[in-house]
């Protein structure tokens, strides 16, 4: 167990507000031309308005343009520290008040999605969503009331061709399956949670986890991602109630790389290549269904079990959770059908209503399980200093000589 301490406290508690509806937040990336598309005279047709939130794309063939409106919209001029503070800040206040939050990157290959989430390592400026939530987490935790407790923990995940995979494991490449509860919905058995007592101590859980990911070279990146990663972090806070005992809220924070979607023709795809372009394009046409789905008045059925990517996803998109989707695209002529389409779905993403409530007081706690075996051994400290034999602690605790219970504490 880590337990944090810092300095908000039961002020906290006033700023819980009823439940109620919450549209997905959509905001758009275009980067800018690169060197080889500069190279080979592709001339940009994506126009960003950022006051009004409007993004065009205009036609190679005709000129037409087509207009969409989002949250937000950036530019190839955009700064990393903006894009966090404006889009991703919010959701991890929220979080450490016990809210779900989750924030995913999705687009064409080769648009910038990692760069979004993760960044340039080292580099100030050009850190990413990620390492800045990190940082935020912490530096909440650190100003809270010292009579908060915190429980922060990480886990890192990848799904590659269509297999969960523990990226944080010693053996990485084992398959993990899903399973889902009642009441906390699906989750990933067997898969390893790491506690941490700072922002440095979960960069290296990240950095650690990304060098297992799964890279590879294609015609359009050269080191597109292969696999979808979803980065977790769980954050549970204790404080004194009104009534004198301690209650408990926790918040999950997911944050998501999803791979590209992209054209095989486009990519050069083949051999191992080809198959995990054919699987992350099934998971991602089977988000796109979701999406539809749920913005769809008409559907009866929601298609969340036909891919391990929107299970895993299945609470972010019309669930408990308050969800922005990064939307990331290219600016080049030659990729203008690819463009339409990611504008296209994350304009309906913009319709999905999620039910996001505080998780107060939830049975899997780890902090209440460490809390009770604390007093569990402080009455046995008491009795021992007032007079009382071991024998006689542990037959008042239950515990009988020559056949002691073994308490574990299982992570899902």
């Amino acid at each position: 167990m880590v337990e944090r301490r810092g300095k908000r406290g039961a002020a906290a508690q006033e700023s819980i507000l009823p439940e109620k509806n919450e549209a997905v937040k959509v905001a758009i990336r275009c980067r800018p031309l690169n060197d080889k598309e500069t190279t080979q005279g592709h001339v940009k047709i994506v126009n960003i308005n950022k006051a009004r939130g409007e993004i065009s794309v205009q036609k190679p063939q005709s000129g037409e343009a087509k207009q969409f409106t989002f949250d937000l919209v950036y530019g190839d001029d955009a700064e990393q520290g903006n894009i966090y503070v404006e889009s991703s800040s919010p959701i991890v206040a929220n979080v450490l008040e016990g809210y779900n939050g989750t924030i995913f990157a999705y687009g064409q290959t080769g648009t910038g999605k990692t760069h979004t989430m993760t960044g340039v390592i080292g580099d100030e400026n050009l850190r990413g969503i990620m390492p800045r939530a990190f940082d935020d987490i912490f530096r909440s935790i650190e100003s809270d009331s010292d009579q908060t407790q915190f429980l922060v923990r990480a886990s890192y995940l990848e799904i590659y061709n269509e297999e969960v995979r523990d990226l944080l494991s010693k053996n990485p490449k084992n398959r993990l399956e899903l399973h889902e509860k009642v009441d906390s919905g699906v989750y990933v058995k067997d898969l390893s949670y790491f506690a941490a007592k700072s922002s440095d101590e979960v960069r290296k859980i990240m950095y650690i986890g990304s060098k297992n990911r799964s890279v590879g070279e294609t015609l359009m990146n050269a080191h597109s991602s292969r696999s979808h990663s979803l980065f977790t972090i769980t954050v549970e806070r204790s404080e004194l109630g009104a009534d004198n005992k301690q209650h408990i809220r926790v918040g999950k924070l997911n944050m998501v790389d999803l791979a590209g979607s992209e054209r095989i023709a486009k990519t050069g795809a083949t051999g191992d290549r080809l198959k995990e372009a054919t699987k992350i394009n099934l998971s991602l046409s089977t988000l796109c269904h979701v999406i539809s789905s749920l913005t769809d008045p008409k559907a009866t059925y929601i298609p969340y079990r036909d891919s391990k990517l929107t299970r895993l996803l299945q609470d972010s998109l019309g669930g408990n959770t308050k969800t922005v989707m990064i939307a990331n695209v290219g600016p080049a002529d030659y990729n203008f059908d690819e463009t339409l389409n990611t504008l296209r779905y994350a304009s309906r993403a913009k319709n999905i209503q999620n039910k996001p409530r505080i998780n107060e007081d939830p049975k899997d706690a780890l902090l209440r399980e460490y809390q009770d075996e604390i007093s569990k051994l402080r009455e046995q400290l008491n009795a021992l200093n007032s007079g009382s034999t071991p024998e006689d602690v542990m037959q008042n605790m239950g515990i009988m000589s020559g056949n002691t219970a073994k308490t574990e504490v299982v992570v899902d």
